[in-house]
């Protein structure tokens, strides 16, 4: 359903939730190390992120990626929205160009239902939530 784009921030964002702050900075090596991911992708996507005010960046030699509280406290739609676009809850399952609720594709229903069901739990769980959750149930991401 995401994008490869979008996956792997919220790896990212998540990773960062668990690992860093304020204080404690993570370079982009180590993050798409620990998530085995590669490494000038995910730096392109780590950008975005920071641009879209998602997660924070500082350079230089002890510099890397962070949250803020603020960033920690967002909920995990705003990270899809910014890589994915809201329209990915919207466009067809099945790539069809007219379908909607007037002229529905033959999953138009059920797709719909468990579109709305994410957006439910990405709006209404923060990122720190989902970090606490990976934490506590030991998970790897």
């Amino acid at each position: 359903m995401f994008s490869k784009s979008c996956k792997y921030a919220i790896r990212a964002v998540l990773y960062l939730a668990v690992h860093s702050d304020e204080s404690s900075k993570i370079g982009v090596k180590e993050i798409a190390d620990s998530l085995e991911v590669p490494k000038h992708f995910l730096a392109k996507i780590l950008q975005q992120l920071a641009k879209h005010n998602l997660i924070a960046s500082i350079k230089g030699p002890s510099g890397g990626f962070f949250l803020t509280e603020t960033h920690i406290n967002a909920s995990l739609i705003q990270v899809v929205y910014s890589m994915d676009g809201p329209e990915m809850f919207s466009s067809c399952l099945l790539g069809l160009p007219v379908c909607s609720s007037d002229n529905p594709c033959p999953l138009h229903v059920q797709a719909f239902a468990y579109r709305e069901g994410i957006i439910y739990q990405m709006k209404h769980q923060t990122i720190k939530e989902l970090a606490n959750r990976i934490e506590r149930e030991e998970l790897k991401l």
